[in-house]
């Protein structure tokens, strides 16, 4: 999809053009730009709101400042696509997302504008003043470093963390304060009623000028010429500063402005009306597994009062909102900060409550510091409930959360568990009320595989226990968690051509069921596991130092997601891709057989 022919949007091949224009072809640029985002992402799904917030921001900054010489870094990248769409990429825009297209979010090997990749939260300023340090200690102090932080990233303590810091240099640094009251879901903690004090009645902006910067705003983010009048006049400054704008989420299509949660990421819709495809599901449709959880969860805390519920600003995406409704009290959203989840974690579970916190597996890195120290190292009974494990498609290489298996087995008295299934995490979210210590609970993003799944009766499940699913001959299939139905799968189709492998369930990386391992190493010669986390330190690997710790003679074939970073694709494409989609299994269990 391209500019229609004529429009100033169809000659802007780079910031250079725009800063050709007048201002009222810029404006026009604005209502030009802002439609195309529309147009493409309405058919091909990707995040929509934030982008539309900062459409005038992002023409003033390419208008005003040198980039790419000057760098400009986006916190986070979901506010990205204007940007994208500026500096060389209008035209492979429509393939945002896709396998082999361009990426959802700043990539710096994709674009010399990508100044610095920003998929997770916070982390701008510092980097911004790391290289405008680097531009100091190299002689050099013409460049401008410009960080656009939304207030949604300023709950996460690395923002402040660095500007701390920056206030103490000397660097180029401008940091844009993008306002507009709302990260994914509505903002949470104090920072946010500061900000609406601050919008109302313009003080200076005294919390920042706390870190010697100087400040300025707010100001309408919205205002393009106001917008190049102020950023021109700060170019001219030197030294840390800070510019506070105020832009509304979704500006310029009434659906996103009225329904921001929703549009954040709002799938397909038509661009017209906004409206959805229907979302209703028939019974027969698998549910999600985050809604499992959630569901599960509210059954839990009814039957458990010391259950407490914990979110690093992902309470619609975590499915906690059901819990929020019962049992407001009981669930707390901590903003995105999940090193200071976990440790809140740690310290509800010191005074006798039973906080399940729920994260998303690649943010969960950010806090593993918290999982060993806090957590851990005491032995507290911490459930840690793990979204989106696994591949989890289209926002790609900083989503992706295939490390959790591997950096979690590792630490001691941990216990990691996967279901196979929705029926599998409900019975584990419940066993894990009964286990001392900490209890990790990765599953994967999107629907499970139960067509007609019920509330049943909750089932304990012995920890580090497994199960055989398919009995077989020659062959056994060991797999962890979800990809164990693309095993199922396999077979299914093998079965039909006289190949018949055996398949087992281990669905606790740690502690191994070592009776169900003894078994089937002394069965079979020949073993392939499969996960959808790293092979490095994986369960693979780990079946193999066990294979040899005993003593077993037997050849084990591994199939997970290989030793580099995994590119943006649909999940499908790139289950495939690592080989452990079903008919990579099929081939593995045919080679093997």
């Amino acid at each position: 999809m391209t500019p229609h022919p004529g429009t100033i949007l169809a000659g802007i091949n780079n910031p250079a053009d725009l800063r050709l224009l007048s201002t009222k072809q810029l404006l026009q640029l604005a209502d030009e730009l802002r439609a195309f985002i529309l147009d493409v992402v309405s058919a091909n799904p990707g995040h929509l709101g934030a982008s539309l917030g900062v459409v005038e921001l992002t023409i003033a900054l390419h208008h005003v400042f040198n980039t790419p010489v000057d760098k400009l870094i986006w916190d986070v990248g979901h506010q990205a696509y204007g940007h994208k769409i500026l500096t060389g990429r209008r035209d492979n825009f429509h393939s945002l997302r896709r396998k082999g297209g361009i990426s959802g979010f700043p990539v710096m090997t994709e674009s010399a504008y990508d100044a610095f990749g920003t998929g997770h939260a916070s982390t701008a300023i510092s980097a911004a003043l790391g290289m405008a340090v680097a531009d100091m200690v190299k002689g050099n102090n013409q460049r401008q470093y410009i960080a656009v932080v939304g207030d949604g990233a300023l709950t996460g303590g690395m923002a402040f963390e660095g500007l701390n810091h920056a206030g103490s240099e000397n660097a180029n640094l401008l940091v844009i304060l993008n306002d507009n009251g709302i990260a994914i879901d509505k903002s949470a903690g104090a920072l946010k009623d500061y900000l609406l004090r601050q919008a109302k009645v313009p003080s200076g902006n005294p919390l920042f000028a706390s870190f010697n910067f100087q400040c300025t705003g707010p100001i309408d983010g919205h205002d393009l010429p106001k917008l190049i009048e102020t950023l021109n006049r700060l170019k001219g400054i030197t030294g840390p500063r800070l510019l506070h704008v105020l832009t509304t989420k979704g500006k310029g299509f009434a659906e996103a402005e009225n329904n921001q949660v929703l549009y954040h990421a709002p799938g397909t819709f038509d661009r017209q009306t906004g409206e959805r495809p229907s979302q209703t599901a028939s019974p027969s449709t698998p549910p999600l597994y985050q809604d499992v959880f959630g569901e599960t969860i509210v059954d839990l805390a009814t039957e458990n009062p010391h259950i407490v519920a914990i979110t690093p600003a992902m309470p619609t995406g975590s499915s906690l909102m059901a819990m929020m409704e019962k049992f407001p009290e009981r669930v707390f959203d901590v903003g995105i900060a999940e090193q200071h989840a976990v440790t809140f974690a740690a310290g509800l579970a010191v005074e006798g409550l039973l906080p399940y916190c729920t994260i998303y597996s690649s943010f969960l890195q950010r806090a593993y510091d918290q999982v060993i120290h806090d957590v851990a190292l005491q032995q507290l009974p911490v459930v840690l409930c793990i979204d989106r494990g696994g591949l989890v498609g289209e926002d790609g290489a900083t989503h992706h959360g295939v490390f959790d298996l591997a950096f979690l087995q590792s630490v001691p008295g941990m216990t990691v568990a996967a279901p196979m299934n929705e029926t599998e995490l409900r019975n584990l979210l419940y066993s894990a009320q009964f286990t001392q210590g900490p209890f990790a609970i990765r599953y994967p993003r999107g629907k499970a595989t139960i067509p007609a799944f019920s509330k049943a009766r909750f089932e304990r499940i012995e920890t580090g226990r497994g199960c055989c699913l398919h009995q077989g001959e020659k062959v056994a299939v060991i797999s962890i968690g979800h990809p164990g139905n693309f095993v199922t799968e396999a077979i299914s189709s093998l079965e039909k051509e006289g190949i018949s492998p055996a398949h087992y369930d281990l669905r606790f990386l740690k502690p191994l069921d070592s009776h169900l391992l003894n078994e089937v190493f002394g069965r079979f010669e020949h073993i392939i596991t499969v996960e959808d986390g790293v092979l490095q330190g994986g369960m693979g690997s780990t079946l193999m130092a066990f294979a040899q710790d005993n003593g077993f003679q037997v050849r084990i074939t591994r199939l997970g997601i290989p030793d580099s970073f995994i590119t943006h694709g649909t999940p499908q494409e790139l289950y495939a891709l690592c080989g452990f989609d079903a008919a990579g299994i099929a081939a593995a269990i045919r080679l093997a057989w």
